[in-house]
């Protein structure tokens, strides 16, 4: 089978899949194979620029996308903000904030290595996306922050809380303590993965046995993640626990039966 393949022929099968369509206000739109999930294709778009050259742009539909199951600006937030910013400077393309179009320019010889180097680029802004489904660690607790602030008024809130009285509360610090009701503090501990899974069943258990008096809420990024023996000690000594960020729902109801 290996024998059969030549250049020829492979350029002949790429060239059926790129093809060109000339707009009636001089730009032209190049198809390509690239395409979002959904099965639409990258709209890129050529167009000359003043020195001579050519610039080929997405034209905004990345971001258009993206805002139909996403809150976009949060991409320019935070930690998505960071990986952002890596992907446009290893692919080495440009952002025009004004318009929200990702676009880089080239001479005509370099059109097929500059579309394939935008296509890429768009691909793994898209990517972005995954951390809603499987949130980094990092961006995990920005999100819960974000989550807790809407529900809960700023001055209610104390992050990385120290629980006064006890030795070396330093060493045992809080993600969220939350005036509870009947001044009871809620302790709420983000849980992304095993190892945080494991340190707050130690933090707990600590705090039980200085006997603080305290109520606590535990929120996984996947509940699933975590191994059955590892969630089981943290469920003897930890409170009502919420599967992920994405059960909002049941986040809400728990968290506001707690706050003051």
């Amino acid at each position: 089978m290996l024998e059969m393949l030549d250049e020829k022929m492979l350029c002949a099968q790429f060239c059926a899949q790129i093809k060109l369509h000339r707009r009636k206000n001089g730009m032209v739109m190049l198809e390509t194979p690239f395409a979002y999930p959904d099965g639409d294709q990258y709209p890129l778009y050529l167009s000359e620029t003043a020195t001579g050259g050519l610039r080929i742009s997405d034209g905004g539909h990345t971001l258009m996308h993206l805002s139909y199951e996403n809150d976009v600006d949060k991409f320019f937030e935070g930690s998505r903000s960071i990986l952002l910013n890596q992907i446009i400077a290893e692919q080495r393309i440009n952002y025009d904030e004004a318009n929200g179009h990702f676009f880089l320019e080239c001479s005509p010889p370099q059109l097929s290595e500059a579309a394939f180097r935008l296509g890429q680029a768009i691909t793994r802004v898209y990517d972005l996306t995954l951390l809603n489904r499987s949130r980094v660690a990092s961006t995990f607790y920005e999100d819960l922050q974000e989550q807790v602030g809407a529900l809960v008024s700023v001055e209610k809130i104390h992050k990385n809380f120290v629980v006064a009285g006890i030795p070396n509360a330093d060493h045992y610090p809080v993600d969220f303590c939350i005036d509870g009701k009947n001044n009871q503090p809620l302790f709420l501990f983000g849980i992304p993965n095993r190892d945080k899974a494991r340190l707050t069943t130690i933090f707990l258990q600590y705090f039980i046995q200085q006997k603080v008096d305290f109520d606590s809420m535990l929120v996984f990024a996947n509940q699933e993640d975590i191994p059955r023996s590892d969630l089981a000690r943290l469920s003897n000594v930890g409170g009502d626990m919420i599967s992920s960020l994405n059960a909002e729902d049941d986040f809400r109801r728990k968290l506001l039966k707690k706050v003051a």
